[in-house]
């Protein structure tokens, strides 16, 4: 099964009194969102691209294709195309907390006690950082 997808978007400056100035359209899924800024639209899209996937995936419906849509840029208008990697999408919406049991030297534990650390977390934060998510 595929697990990266690519979809254009549509970005239109709309002044919005809520700040939201950005309008994002996303023609293959006929959908849209907003951002305060391009940045925070793409992200706002991708988002809004993985939501639509899972949706899909649970009613077992096929992904649309890519560019699948015609539409018509106005002027001022912002065609971009964003990436999604599916796997990594629902692996950080999958918060479920599962044992793991590991080793590391007494001394490390006995120090890691006395100073209050929390195992669990550190470990959480170093598989983060390491990972890029």
């Amino acid at each position: 099964m595929e697990t990266n997808f690519v979809y254009p978007v549509i970005i239109s400056y709309e002044k919005d009194s809520s700040g939201f100035d950005y309008l994002v359209y996303i023609p293959d899924f006929d959908g849209y969102t907003q951002g305060r800024d391009i940045p925070e639209s793409i992200s706002m899209a991708r988002d809004y691209i993985g939501n639509m996937l899972v949706e899909y995936e649970k009613d077992q419906k096929v992904f649309p294709k890519s560019n699948s849509v015609k539409y018509d840029l106005k002027e001022n208008d912002i065609e971009t195309l964003i990436d999604i990697d599916f796997l990594k999408f629902k692996a950080l919406d999958d918060i479920k907390v599962v044992k793991k049991t590991l080793s590391i030297p007494n001394y490390l534990n006995q120090l890691g006690i006395q100073n209050g650390i929390n195992f669990s977390s550190l470990l959480t934060e170093a598989l983060k950082e390491r990972l890029g998510v």
